[in-house]
């Protein structure tokens, strides 16, 4: 099996009279359902540098087919700005900027790439942030964290530790630097575009966002259920990472 008669990508080939194994596609050849031009969804890019997004009237937006999708608002849609902002300020779907997570205007500035998309490609609804959790989990949480804060199983066992959520330049990037990230990799991490679809990105980048707002968020903004779950969880000395 190791001996295979097969060509490996540019091995030339003698076979051809162009010398070349690689041939190229019959005359005519018309690709279906692998043509991913929608940049900004595949690549977390604008379709031009300096490009905006297509905005609608409220309630709508545009994607990147042209087509007005609905959008329901509610009375604090997937907000990520800073503390003590007003709802409604920062949208995290296409058409709408997703912001900086409990990052103050003019603190740091992101050196994303000017083409580098501030939204989400489709609404973030509780299902893609439990969808974007259970991914996170298992891809992410090993190195990561399972709060963000880079202290992962395999870092606590000597492995290079990486940078934490919540510090200000991560917090003050846009998403689709993060999305950039996953796909190719940086530094010593490895793109996951073989294991995670595109589909999956974006929603763990929307629970990234969270766990980045839920280190942020003044306690008063908390609901009053969910502050009573937590000072119990203190006060019984409950499982799990707490930051």
């Amino acid at each position: 099996m190791q001996d295979q008669p097969k060509y490996v990508p540019y091995r030339p080939s003698k076979f051809f009279a162009d010398g070349e194994s690689s041939r190229p596609y019959v005359e005519g050849t018309i690709p279906r359902g692998h043509l991913k031009d929608d940049r900004f969804f595949y690549q977390g890019k604008n379709e031009g540098q300096g490009a905006t997004s297509q905005t609608t009237a409220p309630g709508g937006q545009t994607n990147a087919g042209g087509e007005t999708q609905t959008v329901m608002q509610t009375a604090q849609p997937n907000m990520q700005g800073a503390s003590g902002q007003q709802p409604g300020g920062d949208v995290n779907v296409r058409g709408n900027a997703g912001g900086r997570a409990g990052q103050r205007a003019g603190e740091i500035q992101s050196n994303a790439a000017p083409d580098v998309v501030k939204e989400f490609p489709f609404p973030v609804t509780r299902q893609v942030l439990d969808r974007g959790q259970e991914r996170y989990q298992i891809f992410c949480s090993m190195c990561h964290g399972l709060t963000g804060y880079g202290d992962g199983m395999i870092v606590r066992r000597g492995f290079r530790r990486p940078p934490s959520y919540h510090d200000d330049r991560l917090r003050n990037e846009p998403v689709g630097h993060f999305f950039d990230v996953v796909t190719n990799g940086f530094g010593a991490m490895p793109d996951y575009a073989a294991q995670i679809p595109p589909e999956d990105r974006w929603a763990i980048i929307a629970y990234i966002r969270a766990l980045q707002l839920s280190q942020q968020v003044p306690a008063s903004q908390v609901p009053p259920e969910m502050r009573a779950k937590v000072m119990s969880m203190q006060t019984q000395g409950g499982g799990g990472e707490q930051h």
